[in-house]
Order: C-alpha cells, then structure tokens, then sequence
C-alpha cells in the first residue's frame, strides 16, 4: 500500500531502532518516504522515532512521516522491508517474518560481521547475507542488497556524501528500485548486477572498518571512478 496522497511506497526498516537503521530513516523521510521504524519493541520503536523527529524539520512535513511499530506490523503495512539487523540475528529474523514479507521487496543492509574480528571478512554459507536472506524467505520475495559500505554518521550528516553505493538485486527491477532508493538518500548508485555480487560489498565493509580504524575516521567510503556521473 501506498501513502494517503500516493507519491511513495511505504518503508518499514526492521531493527530500525539501531544506527544504521535511524540514518536511512531520517534520509528517506526528508525525500517524502513514509517510514517506519520496526522493532521487537514497540515502545522502543517509538523512542527512535521521537528521537529521529529532533533532526527533523516539522515545517516541511518530514517529521510526520515517521512511525513506530513492532517489526511484524511495519512489515504487513509496507511496501519496501529494509533490514538492518546485526548478523547473528539475521537467520532468525526473516524466518520470523518470513511469511509477511511475501509480495514485498526486501532491502539487506546486513554485513556478516563476526566479532571481534569485524575487520576481517566472513562469507556467510550461502555466499552473503543477501543470498541467505533470499533463500530463507523465498522466490515470493524480491531480495536488493545495497548501503552496506555508508556510516550512519554521514547519513545523519547535513553534508554532501562523497561515496557511491552498489546496488544488487534478483532482477532488474529490483536493482532499478535500489538504485531510486539510493537517489532519493542523496548518495550515487551502481548497479552491481545479481544477487550473488553482493558478496564484494557486503566484504568491502570489513576493510573500510580496518581503514577507518587506522586513520581514526567513520567516513571511509567508495567510489566509482572512469565512467560518466549524471
């Protein structure tokens, strides 16, 4: 289902309640988006949201555009599930909803990172998160798989971001529907090809967190270099 007016699909971020989760809220509902953050709790869902609403401007209509539910409601209300999980709660998750995610996509910001060596890449057994979670929740879903390599840090941030993100997806659609995502955050999109590519970015994760520490910063990104930007 759409919103009242229309004009954007619905996005329900599961464990939006987390860094990564609350960054890709607050840039989604700055485009227009309805978003709502999911979590266990719901309660806890809605402290994310009035949190979230201090970022953003009442004026322009923004901070009424976010909602807090349990992951199950914000799942059957959405259009677009975007998963934000850390890695050991993966599995469990999607197996939990997996039956209310049928007819929808599904967005995987997940990285299979395994503490303390999260600087380290992992490859999960079905190859990466994304193929894990497109295996659990089966071909009645649409798995993309993008955002894996941007800090909640510059999300939240009023400042241009200077790093691209790669977009996977089951099919073409899919990827066109990531990659309008992408935009609508405000960052520059690739499209990365199928689903099984999505082990470069989800393994780039754990080297920008090594460069990161290294160098002291939050902001180690990517970017495509040698083609034509729009």
């Amino acid at each position: 289902m759409n919103n009242n007016n229309g004009s954007k699909e619905v996005i329900a971020i599961i464990g939006g309640t987390g860094k990564e989760g609350k960054g890709l809220a607050y840039r989604w509902a700055k485009a227009g988006y309805p978003v709502i953050i999911g979590s266990r709790n719901e309660e806890k869902a809605q402290a994310a949201v009035n949190e979230l609403k201090k970022y953003l401007d009442s004026k322009d209509g923004s901070s009424s555009l976010l909602f807090g539910k349990t992951n199950k409601e914000a799942v059957d209300i959405c259009n677009i599930a975007v998963l934000t999980v850390p890695y050991e709660f993966h599995k469990s998750i999607l197996q939990e909803l997996k039956s209310n995610l049928q007819g929808k996509y599904l967005l995987d910001v997940t990285v299979p990172l395994v503490p303390p060596k999260v600087s380290t890449v992992q490859i999960p057994p079905f190859g990466s998160a994304a193929l894990q979670a497109q295996r659990i929740v089966g071909e009645g879903v649409k798995v993309i798989s993008a955002f894996q390599n941007i800090s909640f840090e510059l999300l939240l941030s009023e400042n241009k971001i200077d790093c691209d993100v790669l977009v996977c997806g089951v099919d073409i659609e899919s990827r066109e529907l990531g990659l309008r995502l992408v935009s609508d955050a405000g960052l520059t999109g690739w499209d990365a090809g199928p689903l099984e590519n999505s082990i470069v970015q989800e393994g780039l994760t754990s080297i920008l967190i090594r460069i990161n520490k290294k160098f002291g910063v939050h902001s180690a990104g990517i970017q495509i270099n040698g083609v034509p930007r729009s």
